[in-house]
């Protein structure tokens, strides 16, 4: 195992240090630049699509509102990445990761957007939902079912199984440190917790993850902001010694600077996967009558991950002290500041806190698996041995250790990644006019309804037509 770990840690560190930083980096830059700046130009108006009552109500003939796919992704985006993943790159990359994280965040919601209004334009009709996501973009936007197989091998491994083992992972260190709460026994309640909702299906999913995640993560926020309320002297210190600690030269001379960003990108893609290619799943069941309204739906949901939620708890590991080169782990760290700042009850919410945000982010991590499982091929025992995979990595992860978790979460997220970076950077022109004709109709007056003949490629786009989208407003 110790071998193991060792190659993981090699893999690891090539591809983030000489791939993905840059590949992160460039493609966000490159879609800000392109859609003029969608992610700060559009931001009331991401507001103002979330909140609709269509936006809300439109569950209709078939899939989820556009609120209830916007609560899926976040199952998945607010959970450990947000506690233990701002814990980790603060103790490893010090507080300098936290801008790192910043700037992942303010570029990747350009790609959250480009991605997600992908989805939405070659989603598939089904039944009673639609499906969608890299793979299908991949198969009907570049025609490369291959490529689409590929990355729905991955997603489904890189979520169903290794993400979920990083969740129970974090809940058992959260109860045995807190409560002495054996990781076997832990192991079994979150077997048992999560075999009952994933054979109900989407539906429950939606419903559960659409009641947990807004309740638990506004209490979360009221804490935050309470602790830093008590600590608003010091919070301009904080701000000045992010800056400090991401450029500093004395962090450049002792390689401090390699380590905050490599933490602070790491990390903050973990937190709000913006172009990793998971919450298009969950963007193309939405029933919207636009495809740009989910890719800004999904663009506020990196600014609620990591602008929001990450800052809050960075702030709260710093001014605790203690935190930089930390021998605790990711989650006990966020416990002690917690407690450090308001007491030991503190400590017994944060156990609590994460018990739901990993436990929904179990449940929304489940549903990409059998959303690509269903790409490759509808068979009813492919998923049936897949739920029970899941379950073995929830046990798996609830009894192992903390770094082989999260160092397998690291490589597999990142070969994720890079695939679908190549789909999008190779369909953008395609969501680029999709935001233009938006715009167009939003000039004018309108509640924006797309119809792909706006497109000169209409290829393989199977929904959007003009008697589909009549159906769906009736």
């Amino acid at each position: 195992m110790e071998l193991f770990e060792k190659l993981l840690g090699i893999a690891n560190e090539t591809m983030w240090t000489y791939i993905l930083i840059a590949a992160l980096i460039g493609v966000g830059l490159w879609f800000t630049i392109k859609t003029k700046f969608v992610q700060f130009r559009y931001l009331p108006e991401m507001f103002r699509v979330l909140f609709d009552k269509r936006t809300i109500n439109a569950s209709g003939k078939k899939g989820t509102s556009s609120f209830q796919a916007f609560a899926i992704s976040a199952a998945s985006r607010v959970g450990t990445g947000n506690l233990a993943g701002v814990a980790s790159a603060v103790a490893v990359g010090g507080p300098g990761a936290i801008f790192w994280m910043w700037l992942i965040a303010l570029l990747g919601s350009a790609t959250a957007f480009v991605e997600s209004t992908l989805a939405q334009v070659y989603k598939v009709p089904e039944a009673d939902q639609y499906r969608g996501g890299p793979a299908y973009y991949m198969e009907k936007g570049l025609n490369k079912r291959w490529l689409g197989i590929v990355f729905a091998i991955t997603i489904t491994f890189t979520y169903g199984l290794v993400f979920n083992s990083v969740q129970s992972n974090t809940i058992s260190l959260a109860f045995n440190g807190e409560f002495d709460i054996n990781r076997n026994i832990m192991a079994v309640i979150l077997v048992l917790l999560t075999a009952i909702v994933i054979f109900g299906g989407l539906k429950t999913i939606a419903n559960v993850t659409q009641i947990i995640v807004p309740v638990m993560a506004i209490l979360y926020i009221i804490i935050a902001i309470y602790i830093l309320i008590i600590n608003i002297a010091a919070v301009p210190d904080m701000i000045s010694l992010i800056f400090a600690n991401a450029f500093g030269i004395r962090e450049i001379a002792g390689g401090g600077f390699g380590a905050a960003i490599l933490m602070g990108i790491k990390r903050g893609l973990f937190s709000n996967e913006a172009g990793m290619g998971s919450a298009p799943n969950a963007a193309a069941t939405a029933e919207v009558s636009h495809p740009a309204k989910q890719g800004l739906i999904q663009a506020l949901g990196v600014f609620f991950d990591t602008i929001l939620i990450c800052s809050a708890t960075g702030f709260i590991l710093i001014s605790a002290g203690g935190i930089y080169g930390s021998e605790a782990d990711g989650i006990q760290l966020t416990q002690n500041a917690f407690e450090f700042h308001i007491g030991d009850w503190a400590a017994v919410f944060i156990a609590i806190a994460i018990f739901f945000f990993a436990y929904s982010s179990i449940l929304g991590n489940y549903y990409y698996g059998e959303n690509n499982i269903g790409f490759i091929k509808d068979s009813k025992t492919g998923l049936f041995i897949y739920r029970i995979a899941v379950l073995a990595m929830v046990v798996f992860g609830a009894i192992a250790t903390f770094d082989l978790v999260w160092a397998m979460a690291d490589l597999t997220m990142g070969i994720m990644a890079l695939i679908n970076l190549y789909a999008i950077t190779k369909l953008f022109k395609i969501a680029n006019r999709v935001l233009q004709d938006y715009r167009e109709q939003r000039k004018a007056g309108k509640d924006p309804v797309f119809y792909r003949d706006t497109l000169d490629d209409q290829t393989g786009i199977e929904f959007w037509g003009r008697d589909q989208t009549s159906e769906k407003e009736e």
